[in-house]
């Protein structure tokens, strides 16, 4: 095919100081071909550079074996169109493994600034192209060669080689083969050569270093200047002997942390097996903490059972407890009633009184008469007589009543010796009443011993009972026994006194029983409040979360 004529094509860039990724131009044809420009504004291979390629458009849609032989260059121009830099034209052989070909330092960035390139920060950029040959579709071998620099490379190594020549220009200037096939031999050893040392030291082996040693001795030879190459083989053994004493290090290292790890391991087989065994202690203390939470409810539910029913027991007692108050108030009456019955006979033992007085006056009346008659005549010796017999009528009728008098005497001392049987009475049921109450106090201490257990309580509140009502009983035949005496001798005022009084002292003892009574009574009520304490603080066991129970019963 013969040369095309020569195209040209002009792109602009604006803002070109902002941009920062690569730039594509549009696509334009020269030859029959389509093209495109590519730019980077901050450098490709070389930083701080400015870089300018050409591209062949749509290279993935052509057909096998296509190739593209073209000339061109690239030219930086100001506003009025002028060419301020430029390329020296060039020819490349373009083809599917190297769709590209460019200039990685056309321009340092610095003189874009300096020498008025950049006008209102606007590139303007042209690439001349002049396609050579065009080859659609071809044979594709895999062997075939380009030319790099003098250098007849494979297409899979002229990127490798074209990035050599550009990193390192003075490579090969004193280079003394004129074989060609001895310089596609030589820039194969430097190829390897580099790729060895691109390795990570810890990946070469000693082999290798020494051969890398003798292959840069021979392309020095050859005339490659490498002084580069050899700084970064002595950099490479360097570093390559400080792994292998890193790697010594860390083999010795390794030994002692198996050695380590070893000894780990069996401690932490004990450890295993005492955490094992402390699984299974826990396991069985929760076990037997469940069991316990399952029993402590099953003697709270009892518990709170017994108190229920230690409290209507109480209930109860308190009931039965009103009952001997109100019976006690009953007794009070009684003996109050019998005091007021006593004043009565007081009042008629006072009118027996009056009645004596009387009959002693008349019997000194009639002595005052018969002084005065003793000097009158003898025939007032039939009235003296008279009255002799009339006095020991009387003195008979005052023996008969002085009789009377010493059998009612003997009564007063029959109910003096019962008021007295009262009184021990009275004194035994004092006595009786400071048993009762110790009994309470050894109720209060059974019960706060049993916590809710009931007591014999109303056993001892069911003998208080009996008590009073034996009491009530004595006190009925007290009456009995004064309603007999009504009517006895006129002496029996100064015992029926004496026998009110003893009365009075009796009602005494009996306020005094109605205190204990009364003190009964407190006790009672303390010890339902005591037991009502001990419900609260059963009852503030219900805070338990029972969702912490097991379900299993």
């Amino acid at each position: 095919m013969e040369s095309q004529k020569q195209t040209s094509f002009t792109f602009e860039i604006d803002n070109f100081s902002e941009k920062e990724a690569p730039i594509l131009s549009p696509n334009f044809f020269s030859g029959g071909c389509e093209w495109y420009a590519k730019v980077y504004p901050k450098g490709a291979i070389v930083d701080d550079h400015l870089a300018l390629y050409l591209y062949v458009a749509n290279s993935k849609s052509l057909r096998l074996g296509w190739k593209r032989q073209a000339s061109y260059s690239f030219f930086l121009l100001n506003k009025s169109g002028q060419e301020l830099f430029k390329t020296k034209e060039v020819c490349k052989l373009f083809c599917a493994q190297f769709s590209a070909w460019g200039y990685p330092k056309f321009l340092p960035l610095k003189q874009l600034q300096a020498n008025g390139v950049l006008e209102k920060n606007k590139l303007r950029v042209k690439v001349e192209v002049k396609v050579v040959e065009v080859v659609d579709e071809g044979v594709v071998t895999g062997k075939e060669t380009l030319d790099v620099k003098g250098f007849q490379v494979l297409y899979p190594q002229v990127i490798s080689v074209t990035r050599l020549f550009t990193e390192h220009p003075d490579i090969a200037l004193n280079l003394r083969l004129k074989d060609q096939f001895l310089k596609t031999t030589y820039m194969n050893i430097l190829l390897g050569l580099i790729d060895t040392l691109n390795k990570p030291p810890h990946d070469i082996s000693e082999t290798e270093l020494s051969n890398a040693s003798n292959k840069l001795c021979d392309l020095t030879e050859a005339g490659f200047k490498l002084d580069w190459l050899k700084t970064k083989l002595d950099e490479v053994s360097l570093e390559k002997k400080k792994s292998n004493v890193q790697v010594q290090e860390l083999e010795e290292h390794i030994k002692n942390l198996t050695l380590e790890l070893n000894k780990e391991k069996g401690i932490t087989d004990t450890c295993a097996a005492k955490v094992l065994l402390l699984e299974k202690t826990v396991w069985d203390l929760k076990y037997e903490l469940n069991k316990e939470k399952r029993e402590s409810a099953a003697e709270f539910l009892s518990l709170e059972q017994t108190v229920s029913d230690l409290k209507e027991e109480l209930k109860k007692e308190r009931h039965e407890s009103y009952g001997y108050v109100a019976k006690v108030i009953l007794l009070e009456e009684t003996v109050c009633d019998l005091k007021d019955k006593l004043n009565k006979e007081k009042g008629k033992s006072d009118t027996c009184d009056a009645k004596v007085l009387f009959l002693e006056q008349t019997v000194l009346k009639l002595k005052d008469e018969l002084n005065k008659e003793k000097g009158k005549s003898d025939t007032c010796a039939a009235k003296v007589f008279f009255l002799e017999q009339t006095v020991l009528k009387l003195k008979d009728e005052l023996n008969k009543e002085k009789g009377k008098s010493d059998t009612s005497a003997a009564e007063v001392l029959s109910l003096e010796q019962t008021v007295s049987d009262l009184e021990d009475e009275a004194s035994n049921l004092e006595d009786e009443a400071s048993d009762l109450k110790q009994e309470v106090s050894d109720l209060k201490d059974e019960l706060n011993k049993e916590k809710g257990k009931s007591g014999t309580s109303g056993a001892k509140v069911l003998s208080l009972e009996q008590t009073v009502s034996d009491l009530k009983h004595e006190v009925s035949d007290l009456k009995d026994e004064l309603n007999k005496e009504k009517d006895e001798s006129d002496t029996c005022a100064a015992k029926v006194l004496s026998l009110e009084q003893t009365v009075s002292d009796l009602g005494d003892v009996l306020n005094k029983e109605k205190g204990k009574s009364d003190t009964l009574e407190q006790a009672v009520l303390n010890l339902r409040a005591e037991l009502n304490k001990e419900k609260a603080a059963v009852c503030s066991w219900e805070v338990l979360d029972y969702e912490d129970l097991p379900n299993d019963k």
